[in-house]
């Protein structure tokens, strides 16, 4: 009973998982054409934005056929979205604002079958083609495979991520940066030490508890590159907006000249 989750393959062999967030896309064009592009994972922001859960699954769907992992952001104690995302095609969920150890056990409680957790269990899975599979394979598989991811955006968050790494079934401590840097009193200042000091933190847990370091909000080449160097792994190296403005700005300059 194979599911793949592209992602959780990039991180397993050690290299970086690459996605982009989707807060505009609203077809589900956009997972063949990001898969094309040689990333990894789409970030399906339910947090920020209009996106409702209906189009994220469609967009899962078709992730899951493209070949790039499905992974759903809701917002702060939303479970039920984040079950019926999982239901429907996601291949991870990330839950922000997440303080402390008991946060993160939460998390896990809500979002993993049993022995993990207490998620409630649904026939007719996408992962399987819709197909009849045995209830105990497929909860094994799925807890396997499904990645859950932790935002830390906070000071405290940063000092908890020792313990928060050491949580059974959480596999990805991510810095929500901007959040982050807000919280410390530093906004806009991606390459102040104190950043650099959080990330190194979070990279030493999950080092010590083998879980994988996540970065979101950073997205000028030199820090991107440095905080990879420094051992990120699962980077949002952009999101629909920024990227496609980006792109039309620099095609407008250079056809006015204006380069």
């Amino acid at each position: 009973m194979s599911v793949r989750n592209p992602a959780r393959e990039r991180l397993g062999r050690g290299e970086l998982a690459l996605g982009i967030g989707l807060h505009h896309a609203r077809t589900v064009d956009i997972a063949a054409a990001m898969a094309s592009s040689g990333l990894d994972f789409l970030f399906i922001d339910l947090e920020h934005g209009t996106m409702p859960l209906d189009t994220a699954v469609q967009i899962s769907l078709a992730a899951l056929t493209a070949g790039i992992s499905p992974i759903v952001r809701v917002p702060a104690g939303e479970y039920a979205l984040a079950t019926r995302a999982l239901d429907g095609g996601a291949l991870g969920i990330t839950v922000p604002h997440v303080d402390t150890a008991e946060e993160a056990r939460a998390v896990v409680d809500h979002l993993k079958y049993p022995p993990l957790g207490h998620r409630s269990a649904a026939g007719g899975m996408p992962f399987f083609g819709f197909r009849a599979v045995p209830i105990g394979q497929a909860m094994q598989t799925m807890n396997a495979e499904t990645l859950i991811v932790v935002m830390l955006e906070t000071p405290k968050a940063i000092a908890n991520a020792d313990a928060i790494a050491a949580v059974p079934g959480v596999d990805i401590l991510l810095i929500g940066t901007n959040d982050l840097m807000i919280e410390m009193g530093l906004p806009g200042e991606f390459a102040h030490a104190e950043v650099a000091g959080a990330y190194q933190t979070v990279i030493a847990a999950c080092r010590r508890h083998g879980k994988w370091p996540g970065m979101g909000g950073v997205y000028t080449d030199d820090l991107m590159v440095k905080y990879a160097a420094m051992g990120m792994r699962m980077i949002i190296a952009g999101n629909d907006r920024a990227i496609l403005m980006d792109g039309a700005a620099r095609r407008a300059r250079l056809l006015r000249g204006d380069r």
